[in-house]
């Protein structure tokens, strides 16, 4: 209808006014938190360098700057400065595992990459076919969880009371994913790796949502000693990871977005609950028939449940 349309109208470029100012207050917090830290941060490599100067004069500056260019090289190259020659090999079979995995999961920490030809052009490839199937797996396993989600409010469904088993079996998926996801794994991170555990819920979150900023990742650290299967395991978490967050991104998406579309688009309660008589002269509206669950919405918009798959 043309009520609908122009509503539709208006929610659009409200939800790109949100979406924009959303970012804009994420960039003055972000600046407002870090850009004292990072000046510091600099001001005191400037002075740690004046001092290493000062104790060494044998090197002037310029050798000194030809010197940190190195260490940054082998850094953007995967290599870490503080190892030695008797490390672990950054591109192993187990590290080589869980670098093929950030690539068809796009997680991309950015701590390694290849640096052959050879491997830059495999890798283009292999991320365009990885990553389309990397995502239909997710789909698959994501329905997969669905479906147990389902049969979990089927098991303890009782006449009259949907909406609570609705309620109750979505609480039950949340709570054990975010145990096994979230909570659980941070305490083996800050067991092996040495983190805080608001560090290793950092980590999990960061890489679940396939942000990846790479400032932490599991099995770098050159003085600690990983058994083989570390990192091929924690793979392998970030899989399963990665489909049970991104199912509660949809809902929460499709939850934000139901919860949007009502708030700017309320139909006509007094059709949906019986308005009173008209007067004579007025013309008869067409009556619109509402369904039990378009009532419910228009009752308690949140309370809406989520759509069964068939």
């Amino acid at each position: 209808s043309i009520s609908a349309l122009t509503c539709k109208c208006i929610w659009t470029p409200l939800l790109v006014l949100g979406y924009l100012f959303y970012l804009l207050l994420g960039a003055m917090v972000f600046q407002l938190l870090e850009k004292q830290a990072e000046t510091h941060s600099r001001d005191q490599f400037h002075l740690e360098k004046l001092k290493f100067l000062q104790n060494y004069t044998c090197l002037d500056r310029q050798a000194l700057e030809q010197f940190i260019q190195v260490l940054m090289e082998a850094w953007e190259k995967g290599v870490n400065p503080e190892r030695n020659s008797t490390n672990t090999s950054n591109w192993d079979f187990s590290n080589s595992f869980f670098f093929a995995g950030t690539v068809v999961t796009t997680i991309g920490y950015g701590n390694r990459s290849p640096s052959t030809v050879a491997g830059q052009v495999f890798c283009v490839f292999y991320a365009l076919f990885g990553v389309p199937l990397n995502l239909a797996f997710l789909n698959q396993l994501r329905k997969a969880l669905n479906a147990h989600l389902i049969t979990l409010e089927r098991c303890v469904q009782k006449p009259g009371h949907d909406q609570v088993v609705q309620r109750l079996a979505v609480a039950v998926f949340l709570t054990a994913g975010t145990l096994l996801f979230l909570v659980f794994p941070p305490l083996v991170f800050s067991y092996v790796e040495g983190w805080s555990y608001g560090e290793g819920f950092y980590f999990t979150f960061i890489t679940l949502s396939t942000i990846g900023f790479g400032d932490y990742v599991v099995g770098t650290n050159p003085k600690k000693h990983y058994i083989p299967l570390y990192r091929s395991l924690t793979a392998i978490w970030i899989v399963f990871g990665l489909a049970w967050l991104a199912l509660v991104f949809n809902v929460g998406a499709d939850l934000m977005e139901k919860f949007l579309q009502l708030k700017w688009h309320k139909p006509d309660l007094s059709l949906a609950e019986g308005a009173p008589a008209k007067l004579e002269d007025e013309p008869k509206q067409p009556r619109i028939h509402l369904s039990k669950v378009h009532r419910a919405v228009l009752r308690d918009p949140l309370s809406f449940p989520i759509r069964k798959q068939r």
